[in-house]
């Protein structure tokens, strides 16, 4: 079945923002996520619904509130996955600014205008996230209210394009990027995350992309999310995205590099460096069991012997913020700089 534009009259009048959002078999949540779209105090916005091969009545719904609404243009695809759909959505996004949005998320009614807002102001930015409010709140882990809390602790494009990789520093539903950018990169379809891709694309590329600090988006969080069931979201997915930028980038004029920490989360940072022909000189290790030893032909030392051997590319690789937080304060005494000098990557 080919896709196909399904629509009445789409409106004349050329859109601010355009809402891309792309669905698959959302019947139940569809109705609730448009409605947050139709609230919006900003008013000047088009909304590219693109069904994904849906067989429960989403297209239906979708077919009925493009009649109601001509800002709703509904584009009808065979089930090809996200990628696909979000690329196939960007060719009909008409206005300077493309809003990212999910099926079974909502928006606060000020989340485009505050964004829209936050890039006419800020030039030098391509794209603005927000913070979010996962729920239902009942169904959440610590670990969750943990990821949570990191998240919207992450307040301008110095410490967003800083968290970069230790994690995927904004949630994507939340992203407003410039059309003109985000038609440039597009979406890949790759062995990790699209989202994560996209946004590691535009910050090593030298794009600027900032946070406006407000929960503006309602993340659900629920078991059949696509990020918790998809292969490409897997950790270790996570992991060879993160390995491959950084060989590319801030290990790109250099085949070795020193390790801080050797936990689960910097033991599978290395393996993955591996792939890429990068190998560790030296592994900074607290535990005094490690300290002296010798492992994977690196030796191992406490954090005060850094001084004591040459100043190279540095991957801080530890999982919690609370140490992370204590090994950035270290760094910075001992005259690292961040991004610069080292990276934080758990």
């Amino acid at each position: 079945m080919p896709s196909r534009i399904k629509q009445v009259a789409r409106t004349t009048t050329r859109p601010l923002i355009s809402v891309l959002l792309p669905v698959f078999n959302a019947a139940a949540t569809f109705p609730a996520a448009v409605h947050s779209i139709g609230r919006q105090t900003e008013a000047r916005w088009e909304c590219v619904v693109v069904d994904d091969g849906s067989d429960d009545g989403t297209d239906a719904a979708a077919q009925a509130l493009a009649q109601r609404d001509g800002r709703f243009i509904v584009l009808r695809a065979p089930h090809r996955g996200l990628v696909a759909a979000l690329n196939l959505g960007l060719t009909q996004c008409r206005a300077p600014y493309v809003a990212r949005m999910d099926a079974d998320d909502l928006m606060h009614r000020d989340r485009l205008a505050a964004q829209r807002q936050a890039l006419d102001a800020a030039p030098e930015l391509a794209a603005v996230g927000t913070h979010v409010r996962l729920f239902p709140r009942r169904q959440l882990g610590a670990g969750r209210r943990a990821y949570e809390h990191w998240l919207n602790s992450i307040d301008s494009p110095e410490r967003l394009r800083a968290e970069a990789f230790v994690e995927c520093p904004l949630a994507h539903p939340t992203l407003m990027i410039r059309r003109d950018t985000v038609t440039a990169f597009g979406y890949r379809d790759c062995d990790w995350p699209e989202d994560y891709d996209l946004l590691l694309r535009l910050l090593t590329g030298g794009h600027g992309v900032g946070v406006v600090p407000r929960r503006l988006l309602s993340w659900r969080d629920t078991p059949e999310r696509l990020s918790r069931t998809a292969p490409r979201y897997d950790i270790g997915c996570f992991t060879a995205c993160k390995a491959a930028f950084l060989a590319t980038t801030f290990l790109g004029g250099a085949d070795t590099y020193v390790l801080w920490g050797f936990g689960h989360t910097g033991r599978a940072l290395l393996h993955a460096l591996r792939v890429h022909g990068k190998r560790p000189t030296h592994i900074v290790e607290v535990h005094p069991g490690r300290v002296g030893n010798i492992i994977h032909g690196a030796p191992v030392i406490a954090p005060e012997d850094l001084h004591t051997i040459p100043r190279q590319p540095l991957i801080v690789s530890v999982a919690r913020e609370p140490p992370r937080h204590r090994i950035r304060a270290a760094l910075a005494q001992m005259g690292f700089v961040e991004t610069r000098d080292f990276v934080c990557a758990a």
